[in-house]
């Protein structure tokens, strides 16, 4: 019986350890997701809520087959988005290499990865996905944009700050130019970018 009872206290321990592990991480919570009918406030909160996505650039080695890529992303800090996507690259990827041979890109998310598209299948058109077209740029690196980047993208990515010095990661960002947006059936939403750039959001919860 003591056994029994001591393996329980052990359980029920580290059920309380790996909580508070997982509590210390901020984790973005929408107070709720936003209209289908409101086209740039959903396509700012896509960016906000997501951290990851799909980087499309064009492949020089592949004769200009466009190249996608899993890429790690922030627009800001918690609450304080502005719904341009940064990037830290290293040319040691090809991703980084191609955009410095030829700018021209894109960039997907979509709502799945959030969890907030239930059993729906992904390419539902009720689970929303952006992709933002436009050119992914240096951000230079003296200037206070990088500050405001690296910022974004440690406090979302944490362990960036430690990746190896000596693949010379950089900041990225890209300059929007187009979007593309479904959330519901019909068809695409027209969106410009200053009504995207300009959406009215609702704040975010973050739980730490």
């Amino acid at each position: 019986m003591e056994v029994k009872a001591w393996s329980r206290v052990l359980c029920s321990i580290l059920f309380l350890v790996a909580g508070f592990r997982l509590s210390e991480q901020a984790r973005p919570l929408s107070v709720s997701k936003p209209d289908p009918d409101d086209a740039a406030a959903t396509a700012r909160w896509l960016v906000s809520q997501n951290s990851w996505g799909v980087l499309n650039t064009i492949s020089g080695d592949l004769g200009g087959a466009p190249f996608g890529n899993v890429a790690s992303f922030s627009d800001g800090l918690p609450n304080e988005g502005r719904g341009i996507p940064y990037f830290y690259l290293t040319t040691l990827d090809p991703t980084a290499k191609n955009a410095l041979k030829d700018e021209r890109a894109s960039f997907t998310a979509s709502e799945y990865p959030i969890g907030t598209c239930g059993k729906k299948d992904p390419m539902n058109p009720s689970c929303a996905k952006i992709t933002l077209t436009g050119k992914l740029k240096p951000v230079d690196p003296k200037s206070e944009e990088a500050e405001y980047a690296k910022t974004a993208l440690f406090s979302k990515h944490p362990e960036m700050k430690d990746w190896p010095k000596g693949h010379n990661f950089q900041l990225y960002k890209l300059e929007i130019k187009d979007i593309f947006l479904i959330d519901w059936f019909g068809g695409p939403k027209p969106l410009t970018l200053e009504q995207y750039l300009h959406a009215k959001m609702n704040k975010f919860n973050f739980i730490r």
